[in-house]
């Protein structure tokens, strides 16, 4: 076989075997999306009305509107902290140590964890998109264009993220330790644009909200479900985005390759 072959049937194996594990403990994703769903029905039926007096719309409808996409984006943030989970599980437990010493593509092995967290954080967010729409979530102004440019953005924004979680859980002493370094890509959509628009903050605050990956990525989605402008905000993502998935690739990689202590 060439090395193309051996690479791509090696990574399918570990796929394969990174969903069979996300099969058998479905637990760690169904916790993990119990934050997004929370959030979206408190701040829909709770404060659905008084943030959509903010956001000068009439009643939650507006509101809800305005949630969905940042909600939508910090799915994918929750669910990849499994993935840094998983991978600094593999590496503690000794099967890493073990595939060391097979006669595998030894890329395939994350390239596994990368592709299954990526197919979780998708079926994730369509899981949450159908709770958003029954309960009164509508994208009738989008069209067909802009929903594969929707759906194509998140398998893009799950990429990036699920390579620095990657690179997270190699790096992390166990899996305890890889959840709590993890927990920004759960953070910091909180202080985007994802519930408020950013010029509605305090000045001191602004930058902070507005110079991080998930404003741009929310305010992307937003224009694109919503059928209204995107402006700058999708070449920002875009940045963002391939900027973030090579810095993890390379230092999931550098970690990867070092010799076990």
């Amino acid at each position: 076989m060439s090395t193309l072959t051996l690479a791509a049937r090696d990574s399918a194996t570990m796929l394969r075997r990174n969903l069979l594990h996300a099969r058998r403990y479905p637990s760690l994703t169904l916790n993990l999306l119990l934050t997004p769903v929370m959030l979206l029905l408190l701040f829909v039926y709770i404060f659905g009305d008084t943030m959509s007096t903010g956001i000068g719309g009439g009643d939650r409808s507006a509101y809800i509107a305005y949630l969905v996409p940042g909600i939508l984006l910090m799915t994918i943030g929750s669910t990849v902290v499994g993935t840094a989970v998983s991978v600094s599980t593999d590496m503690n437990e000794g099967i890493i140590a073990r595939f060391r010493t097979m006669a595998i593509h030894r890329p395939s092995i994350l390239v596994g964890h990368v592709i299954g967290s990526v197919l979780q954080a998708v079926i994730s967010v369509v899981l949450v998109g159908a709770i958003a729409a029954a309960m009164g979530f509508r994208s009738t102004d989008a069209t067909p264009l802009e929903w594969t440019a929707a759906l194509g953005l998140l398998a893009l924004v799950s990429l990036a993220f699920t390579w620095i979680a990657v690179g997270m859980g190699l790096g992390s002493p166990n899996a305890e330790a890889a959840s709590n370094n993890a927990m920004p890509l759960i953070l910091l959509p909180l202080i985007s644009s994802a519930f408020t628009p950013v010029d509605s903050m305090p000045g001191w605050f602004q930058p902070i909200a507005e110079y991080q990956p998930f404003t741009p990525a929310i305010e992307t989605l937003r224009g694109l479900l919503l059928g209204t402008g995107i402006g700058h905000n999708g070449w920002l993502t875009i940045a963002w985005c391939l900027g973030l998935a090579a810095l993890g690739y390379f230092w999931s990689k550098a970690q990867f390759n070092r010799d076990p202590k």
